[in-house]
């Protein structure tokens, strides 16, 4: 398998998680949602896998093109 690192396309704060290490993700699902400038833009995974790092937690600031979740796809 290969290890996916997940990005943010946005700079905001991690609003809310919708997934957690362990989880088996489907493409196209939302990891979690970053807030930025009063809107909410989710973060997609393009590829299937098991969560294996979810680094960034809720009200934290997220810097565009950041890593915020590794995936085993």
């Amino acid at each position: 398998m290969a290890r996916i690192e997940i990005k943010s396309d946005i700079t905001g704060t991690l609003w809310q998680l919708r997934s957690k290490v362990g989880d088996q993700v489907e493409a196209g699902a939302t990891l979690m949602v970053i807030e930025s400038m009063k809107m909410e833009i989710p973060v997609i995974t393009e590829d299937a896998g098991v969560i294996l790092e979810l680094l960034v937690s809720e009200t934290q600031p997220v810097a565009e093109g950041q890593v915020v979740a590794v995936i085993d796809g």
